[in-house]
């Protein structure tokens, strides 16, 4: 007899919990074959490393002591005292009637997936830059587009998907990318990815192999660029900025052919490459037959002036260019795209391909669907008007409670520069109020080399309501004396 037919014999169905005794059913069969003499302390100790172990999981439903001694071809007086011998140490429960019960007295020693995932640090006001408002994402939407998606996606489209990713969801990106951001969007050199890190990762891969083993990076700049292409084999170059953008001069010296940049709205300082500048890169790159990798991770977060094009679309055989939806939908989906020169696309999907076959064909689906239908233009409104006043509400209040405080960088994106007045440094005991106070804050000294003359910082607001924004400014003028 199974366990699967005492549960039956039973009369009862699949209770919560009760699954873990078919796994450990046959933990108890050794006891059943004990010598005589010693069956009944095989059985009671085969019983709690069950439990122990986790092979029992608490509230699990034993069967009759009845079934289980036909199960196991013993005496049920055996079972009986193997039962109550167990239910007086803790390990079991039971009650007139109701049957035998793992207890829940035992910790379980069954090893348990941990979560390294990224979490918010805690604050009293969190102010780390990074992470837009995941309250907003559109449920509903996202959720008619699946139920349409799975209503019309044909049996085939479900085996190994084309690397480059769904030629549908390529050309709704071809449109979108080209009607929002003005790049030169060939369906043919899409290829979706999972986010921005694998297409800098993908790059990097492919231009170690052409024998790139240095590539610029702004500075400041984000610091997952040394990472990602590290993970690659290839080193970075820091170069400085100024008030224009990335400075050739530097990119000139350093000798290398690939650079890393963020011309639309420069992270961290927020500042927009100036036309001169875009121009002068483009100059440099055709000069030594480089490549200008333009990381496009905010593109669409505008307020205070008309949209910069992305440098894309002045060169596209010079410039690869790399987006996701990670801010204006969710970094959990992990969607984005890379567009490549046409010298680098072969070598890509190639590349991609050997990763890891392709992108979910089901995610690819309703994102173009998405895409398609207008909900991603309507969400990215939603955002804009969102992450709009929540800005004003951040900027306000450091008028407020930070007189003097210079802000910068607040045209576009989910994050400002605040330069507080001198006499609220020196940085190093600011920080040590704001960690006392429970204020999280990001000094723009972590992103690379800033001028050494007080406290500055990369404050992130999207994520935060207007109210939250207002007393967590409060709450750092209230940690200096403010």
């Amino acid at each position: 007899m199974t366990p699967s037919e005492t549960n039956s014999r039973a009369g009862q169905g699949p209770e919560p919990g009760s699954v873990p005794w078919a796994a450990a059913w046959e933990l108890l069969l050794p006891a059943a074959a004990a010598p005589a003499r010693a069956r009944g302390r095989t059985l009671r100790a085969a019983l709690r490393e069950a439990v122990r172990s986790g092979r029992l999981a608490s509230g699990t439903r034993l069967p009759s002591s009845r079934e289980l001694a036909a199960d196991l071809g013993v005496s049920r007086g055996l079972v009986t005292e193997a039962y109550e011998q167990l239910t007086a140490e803790g390990y079991l429960r039971s009650g007139r009637g109701a049957g035998t019960w793992v207890g829940d007295a035992v910790r379980s020693a069954r090893p348990r997936a941990r979560d390294l995932a990224p979490r918010p640090p805690g604050a009293r006001a969190d102010f780390l830059p990074g992470t837009p408002d995941l309250s907003l994402f559109p449920r509903a939407a996202w959720a008619a587009a699946q139920r349409g998606v799975l209503a019309e996606l044909p049996h085939h489209a479900l085996g190994y998907p084309d690397p480059r990713g769904l030629p549908r969801l390529r050309t709704a990106l071809a449109e979108l990318l080209t009607r929002r951001r003005g790049v030169v969007a060939d369906p043919e050199r899409i290829v979706v990815v999972s986010g921005v890190a694998q297409a800098t990762t993908l790059l990097g891969f492919v231009l170690h192999a052409r024998g790139v083993r240095a590539v610029g990076v702004e500075d400041p700049g984000s610091p997952q660029h040394d990472a990602l292409y590290a993970s690659a084999g290839i080193g970075t170059v820091p170069l400085p900025l100024d008030e224009e953008g990335l400075a050739t001069g530097p990119l000139r010296e350093a000798g290398t052919r690939v650079v890393v940049t963020t011309p639309a709205h420069q992270f961290p300082s927020g500042i927009a490459y100036s036309a001169r500048r875009r121009a002068e890169l483009l100059d440099w790159a055709r000069a030594v037959d480089g490549l200008v990798v333009e990381d496009d991770y905010d593109g669409d977060f505008r307020y205070d002036r008309a949209p910069v094009g992305a440098l894309q679309g002045l060169d596209p055989e010079h410039v690869a260019y790399s987006g996701s939806v990670s801010k204006s939908l969710a970094p959990g989906l992990r969607l984005g795209w890379l567009l490549v020169p046409q010298a680098l696309a072969e070598e890509v999907v190639e590349r991609k391909r050997t990763m890891d076959l392709g992108h979910p064909t089901i995610d690819q689906a309703v994102f173009a669907r998405f895409v398609e239908r207008g909900d991603y233009d309507r969400q990215l409104r939603r955002c804009q008007r969102a992450y709009r006043e929540r800005r004003d509400a951040l900027v306000a209040a450091l008028e407020e409670h930070f007189p003097g405080t210079e802000v910068s960088g607040i045209a576009a994106g989910l994050h400002v520069i605040a330069a507080l007045p001198a006499h609220h440094g020196p940085l190093d005991r600011f920080l040590e109020r704001m960690a006392a106070a429970g204020v999280a804050v990001r000094p723009l000294a972590e992103h690379g080399r800033v001028p050494d003359d007080g406290v500055r910082l990369v404050i992130g607001y999207a994520h935060l309501p207007p109210a939250r924004i207002r007393e967590g400014v409060r709450l750092m003028a209230r940690a200096v004396g403010g």
